[in-house]
């Protein structure tokens, strides 16, 4: 998985430490909603079951492919 180093400065903060690899690896293949920012940079959302439920936003750079972010998004409605 291609990161950027933004995402791995951020990786282990508190409320990011339990995003584990297979969630964002899943979200990156199987999005339930994705969306093009105008710079070009991609959002994708999946619901992460293991998680509560809650959904994981993965941010990509506009190549589709170099993970920039990821959070779960307490703002997303499906």
């Amino acid at each position: 998985m291609k990161t950027t180093q933004y995402f791995q400065s951020t990786r282990f903060r508190p409320d990011r430490v339990g995003i584990r690899e297979d969630w964002i690896l899943k979200t990156l293949k199987f999005p339930e909603k994705e969306y093009i920012q105008a710079d070009g940079r991609i959002r994708r959302w999946a619901k992460i079951e293991e998680a509560e439920d809650r959904y994981l936003r993965v941010i990509l750079l506009s190549d589709g492919e170099t993970v920039h972010n990821t959070f779960f998004d307490r703002g997303f409605k499906p």
